[in-house]
């Protein structure tokens, strides 16, 4: 093993266009899965960005550390998931109005394997608040997601109507698109937006435990081995490492989904991501920069159950979104991971903790 190296001076990643983005001064923002990765950053970003407080947080905090993410926020409320769902039953108005309805509660976990838990969960939450949002008249954006390509043979496209042309991997992917393909049925991708997020990482995702993104756990193992263990490609056409995904900093789908949101015209599925695949490698490589460390990797064998569900290669193309007038910069990826990494891992901060977010 190598000394290590003195980290080298941080780049800032340059700013996205979420601060373009423009909300009436009499806007009140709903956000489901508020204490979550992409809710809270969503949070932080009306705070820091668009100077508002006029938001109501629901989230089941449950036992884990998410409510940290909170903690630099601001926020009118904060409400138990299941008081929330059950208050609106009781009475349509319990909460007032509100302009925009951010849906981004949900399981996120991949390797869920109660598929009737998924369907109460993901899908008819889902359907019940969209059923609301729209029958009092606020702009609903919601959380669909890029599994429902399952592993892109049949395209990533978010132009296309076949919806049902995809083959999800697992019941996560599955919880999504039976939500999407309901809206689809009921008129709703009309005059909603549907996002399809595909690899985000950085900030305020370290509560997800094994579901939070590969720079999060190389960081860990680093700090504790000094290496990066990832696993061996079993696919003739990608090299051990060489396995592609579309990797976007969640900076960056915070504001593309404020823009979504701030534009009426837009309705539909979109594609949320960087718009261009890297490997495995482009993604580890800037870690160690940023912790001034040689790099160290290891391949390891991957498990057998995941061997059927593994995406190879993943890369969405935004030109849907770039048509609604989307002209937000993209953070470089090796800039994003190297911001990520020094700005709030390293120093163990959250999304509103420093005067740079």
């Amino acid at each position: 093993m190598g000394k290590a190296k003195q980290p080298a001076k941080r780049k800032t990643a340059k700013r996205s266009g979420g601060r373009g983005t423009e909300f009436s001064g009499k806007a009140r923002f709903l956000v489901t899965g508020g204490a979550g990765f992409i809710g809270s950053v969503l949070v932080g970003a009306l705070n820091r960005w668009h100077g508002t407080d006029r938001i109501v947080v629901v989230d089941h905090l449950g036992t884990d550390d998410k409510w940290r993410n909170l903690a630099p926020l601001r926020f009118e409320e904060l409400v138990d998931s299941d008081e929330f769902y059950d208050r609106l039953e009781e009475r349509a108005g319990a909460f007032g109005n509100f302009t925009h309805v951010f849906h981004l509660g949900a399981c996120s976990s991949t390797t869920e394997r109660d598929a009737d838990y998924l369907l109460r969960n993901n899908f008819g939450c889902s359907r019940q608040l969209a059923e609301w949002a729209l029958a009092r008249g606020s702009r609903f954006v919601y959380a669909s997601s890029a599994a429902t390509y399952g592993d892109g043979s049949a395209g990533m496209d978010d132009l296309s109507d076949d919806l049902a042309a995809w083959r999800p991997l697992n019941a996560y992917g599955y919880s999504k698109q039976l939500f999407d393909q309901h809206a689809q049925r009921e008129g709703y991708l009309r005059r909603i937006v549907g996002l399809k997020y595909f690899n985000i990482f950085g900030p305020n995702e370290e509560h997800k435990g094994d579901m939070r993104s590969v720079v999060s756990k190389a960081w860990r193992q680093i700090e504790e081995t000094g290496q990066v263990k990832l696993f061996k490609s079993y696919h003739p056409d990608y090299p051990d490492g060489g396995q592609k995904r579309d990797f976007l900093y969640v900076k960056d789908a915070v504001a593309m989904t404020l823009h979504l949101a701030a534009t009426k015209k837009a309705g539909g599925l979109f594609n949320i991501g960087s718009g261009e695949a890297h490997t495995w490698l482009d993604l580890v490589h800037p870690i160690f920069e940023a912790m001034g460390r040689e790099a160290r990797i290891e391949f390891i064998d991957m498990p057998e159950a995941l061997r059927s569900q593994y995406q190879y290669f993943t890369e969405a193309d935004v030109t849907k979104l770039k048509s609604t007038g989307y002209q937000g910069g993209i953070a470089p990826l090796h800039e994003a991971v190297k911001d990520y990494v020094g700005r709030y891992l390293v120093p163990r901060k959250h999304f509103g903790d420093g005067a740079e977010d």
